[in-house]
């Protein structure tokens, strides 16, 4: 059993030092570690510091976003061999003593993938973590839930365990982050997800990479949400929003009817005969894309299989 700790790092020369240094060199239930470090086109002396540390380095030319370091972390660890791919943070956030309590409900068999939950005590926000960040993560959990079908506390942590079939499943998109749209996808399939409650400190002095912009942090992540529903549910994205169209015009044409039937003309109403018709016309389009949209699903689920066994192929552990 290969475990590969991949750690995606930007400028992090100060910490990641001491972070590789802290990780464990044996676990139980696993035969081989290896560190994975993605330089996401740093400027410091990252590179240089962890490659002392004995890590392999992948590094990007520029900086592409943590969305797009995790895919060359996915893609690095398959290609390495690994069994088990763990992320963690560079600035030592995350206590890797909990490190043991992630792998667990894999090694066991009771997950496919599991996640560091850092709320599971009620209303206990983490020291530093300012109260709008630690709201909008609870609304973002909420609306991920709603969108995912299973109770999430914590969508957005970035300490998690994959296993070697979860990882040859992905399919990303997003290069912005990529928590939400992880487990997403991979819920999507029917991968069992274990939350693990996990202790975190952040420093006075930290900057997210991902949401030092609350707008902006929003509108990505709410784009992710919105674009993962759209693609693997369109039949409901489309049918739901066909149908309320159709049925806001038949309200119209109801009552311009009941309006005909009680004084023998459309007027002053008319305005509202024809746009009754224009909706049920866009109603019926759009319930009729979403039939189209749902055919193409299919099309891109069998386009998945196809991907999944040509990586399982390029990958194949010797």
């Amino acid at each position: 059993m290969k475990l590969i700790i991949y750690i995606p790092a930007l400028n992090e020369e100060k910490r990641i030092g001491t972070t590789l240094q802290s990780l464990p060199k044996k676990l139980k239930g696993i035969d081989e570690i290896q560190y994975l470090v993605v330089d996401d086109g740093s400027k410091d002396k990252t590179i240089e510091i962890a490659e002392k540390h004995k890590a392999i380095v992948f590094s990007h030319s520029i900086n592409k976003g943590v969305g797009a370091a995790f895919h060359s972390g996915v893609e690095q660890s398959l290609k390495m061999g690994a069994d088990i791919m763990l992320s963690i943070d560079a600035d030592g956030q995350f206590d890797v003593n909990d490190i043991p309590m992630l792998l667990q409900p894999i090694l066991d068999g009771d997950a496919d993938f599991t996640t560091g939950n850092r709320f599971h005590k009620e209303g206990d926000r983490p020291e530093f973590m300012s109260p709008v960040k630690y709201w909008g993560n609870r609304q973002i959990a909420k609306l991920v839930s709603r969108v995912a079908g299973k109770q999430i506390r914590d969508v957005a942590c970035g300490f998690r365990a994959y296993n070697r079939e979860t990882l040859l499943n992905l399919n990303l998109i997003g290069k912005f982050t990529y928590t939400q749209e992880t487990i997403l996808d991979l819920s999507y399939k029917e991968f069992q997800l274990v939350e693990v409650p996990i202790s975190v400190k952040y420093f006075e002095d930290r900057i997210s990479r991902v949401a030092n912009s609350i707008i902006r942090y929003a509108i990505n992540t709410f784009l992710i949400i919105f674009r993962s529903y759209r693609d693997y549910r369109p039949l409901s994205f489309f049918g739901i929003a066909g149908i309320f169209i159709f049925l806001l015009g038949l309200g119209f044409d109801v009552f311009i009817f009941w309006h005909w039937t009680q004084t023998g003309t459309f007027s002053p109403y008319k305005a509202f005969g024809f746009l009754g018709g224009l909706l049920n016309l866009l109603g019926a389009l759009t319930i009729l894309m979403a039939i189209l949209a749902d055919m193409f699903d299919r099309q891109r689920i069998t386009q998945e299989k196809i991907l999944y066994f040509l990586k399982k192929e390029r990958y194949k552990k010797n």
